[in-house]
């Protein structure tokens, strides 16, 4: 892939520094307030519990954790199988995040059969792209957790052979949907990173914002299913795309 001109480059800088430094208009459920400035991880964990999201992922897995509780005090003792499907769900989490990305997060609009299809999670997430310093964009829809959680449950009670390991897989769930949900907001809020490993994520879904959002679609960690499919390039050797903030426009006008 040939190397972005230097105007490109300096176009993006430009667009990342206008967003870093940029003074916050109306309405106020941006990240922050008059201006964006570094925060404390404690200053940003008080927004995080303002919207719906992490309060019904969180129930879902204090539910959850209850449940197994209560299992284990009427004699269902733990099992070490019982640990295959959670530990299977955190191995393979990149991927699974990384398929959801791409299928359904960037959807692009269609007709079939003279009807137009396009998801809320999809259009959602193109408004998340159109403006990543929206608050309430970057959670989960919780029109979508009203029927996405209790399909968990259903899962559970179904697809395992005993109540402990479906209760297990509800913990697992309960603790990944609430890890993605935490990233990925620290990720947008105004927190900065401390350490190398939350550097590598932070840098990583930023350049899926602001440079090109064909590459990078991990989000809860950096370098793994992104290297896997091959969307993890050099960042220098990578044109700036034109879409980046506005996902599918010139498939949307043909709907």
């Amino acid at each position: 892939m040939s190397k972005p001109s230097p105007e490109t480059e300096a176009k993006a800088r430009q667009r990342l520094a206008a967003d870093e430094h940029r003074i916050q208009a109306e309405p106020p459920e941006r990240i922050t307030g008059a201006r964006r400035t570094s925060q404390t991880l404690r200053s940003v964990a008080g927004a995080f519990w303002r919207h719906p999201s992490p309060w019904l992922i969180g129930g879902f897995l204090l539910a959850a954790c209850a449940y197994r509780a209560v299992l284990v005090a009427s004699g269902h003792g733990f099992g070490w199988t019982e640990l295959i499907v959670p530990v299977a769900l955190v191995a393979f989490f990149p991927v699974i995040e990384w398929v959801i990305h791409v299928v359904i997060l960037h959807w692009r609009p269609r007709k079939v059969g003279g009807v137009p299809v396009d998801s809320l999670l999809a259009r959602k997430h193109r408004a998340h792209h159109a403006d990543p310093r929206v608050l309430p964009l970057v959670f989960i829809p919780w029109q979508v957790e009203l029927w996405l959680l209790p399909s968990y449950v259903v899962v559970a009670l179904l697809a395992f052979p005993d109540q402990t390991a479906g209760a297990s897989f509800l913990v697992a769930v309960g603790a990944l949907m609430f890890g993605y949900e935490w990233v990925h907001y620290l990720v947008h809020s105004d927190y900065r990173p401390r350490t190398k490993a939350f550097r590598a994520v932070w840098r990583n879904h930023r350049l899926h914002h602001y440079k090109n959002e064909h590459y990078w679609f991990t989000v809860t960690t950096a370098g793994t299913a992104d290297r896997l499919f091959g969307t993890c390039p050099d960042a220098a050797d990578v044109p700036t795309s034109g879409t980046v903030r506005a996902l599918h426009s010139l498939e949307e006008g043909r709907l």
